[in-house]
């Protein structure tokens, strides 16, 4: 009698400046997973973001004792949206969990994440009542929040996450975005509305600092701005309709002024301030279809999403096949 293939899940982390921190991570997850050997095979795909430390001697290391870790290491740093493309192109589990490298996704915690998945959902995602993470992140956390219940049509309950997980014709869908500037809350978003939100409450950073930087940050937002909405660009036609109506408003007033109080003294500091305040908006109207215009140059000239420089525990032939390489 045959043995029946287990489903199989496949963890996804992008590691960036976590030397530290992934072999626990790492443990976690295998102590998660021994709790339902008998029902579930796994795999730990670990993509490394151009990291400046040594976990990818940690990840290699790792990697050598256990099959079921791969390894893949980018060419440079493309950001924390391009390793889990890249990531997720390696995995061919069933079902896809993904997770940060620090060590604050309670990993613990994940049968509870999983279990929508089991019944009817097609994303599970772990939703934090308070995180774990400095002013700074919060206030990123915040703007990302806020900018997504804005630009993408999401339930009201949607939360943006690092700790979740889906099933695998979501990953196929998310893997046809070829483009360089993944959003992976917008891809999500446009590939399914079922989603489920468990509870959960998020752990402190294990070690060191986040690698978000307030440009980082900015990046982040532009790729949800920009790459699934077309409605900044909506917003920025409703603003020039609405300063030319207040245009057209305050020169029949001069005009009426003048024919009525022919005495009246002009004000330039007014005008000036005007004129100041409506470059101002052109300009930066100007700046958000600059944004969109140079990301469709970049995308037309098919700059990668991500380059691999090598990979470990990857069957030759597959690793061909994947796209960034």
């Amino acid at each position: 009698m045959e043995t029946p293939i287990k489903p199989q899940i496949s963890f996804c982390i992008p590691c960036y400046r976590s030397e530290k921190p992934i072999g626990d991570v790492i443990a976690g997850i295998r102590k998660a997973m021994a709790e339902k050997a008998d029902l579930y095979d796994y795999e730990i795909v670990c993509a490394i973001d151009g990291s400046p430390d040594k976990v990818s001697s940690v990840l290699n290391t790792l990697a050598a004792q256990d099959s079921r870790i791969k390894v893949v290491e980018l060419s440079r740093n493309f950001g924390q949206g391009n390793a889990q493309m890249a990531s997720l192109h390696y995995a061919g589990g069933d079902y896809c969990i993904c997770l940060d490298d620090d060590g604050q996704c309670p990993i613990e915690h994940v049968w509870e994440l999983f279990a929508p998945l089991r019944e009817n959902a097609d994303v599970s995602i772990a939703a934090y009542p308070h995180k774990e993470q400095s002013r700074f992140k919060n206030f990123g956390s915040r703007v990302n929040h806020i900018m997504v219940h804005l630009l993408l049509d999401v339930p009201s309950d949607f939360q943006v996450s690092n700790f979740f997980a889906f099933r695998a014709f979501i990953r196929e869908q998310v893997l046809r975005y070829p483009n360089p500037y993944p959003y992976i809350p917008g891809l999500l978003a446009k590939a399914t509305d079922n989603f489920a939100f468990v509870p959960m409450r998020e752990h402190p950073r294990a070690s060191g600092k986040t690698g978000y930087t307030f440009r980082k940050l900015v990046s982040l937002w532009m790729n949800g701005f920009t790459s699934f909405s077309v409605r900044p660009l909506r917003v920025a036609s409703l603003l020039g309709c609405i300063f030319a109506l207040l245009g057209f408003g305050f020169g029949l007033e001069a005009i009426l002024r003048k024919i009525f109080l022919p005495g009246i003294q002009s004000g330039y500091t007014s005008i000036f301030a005007a004129i100041l305040f409506i470059g101002g908006i052109i300009m930066c109207l100007l700046g958000l279809i600059g944004e969109y215009v140079g990301r469709i140059f970049i995308c037309i000239n098919r700059s990668p999403q991500f380059v691999v420089r090598r990979t470990v525990n990857v069957e030759s032939d597959a690793a061909g096949a994947k796209p960034g390489q």
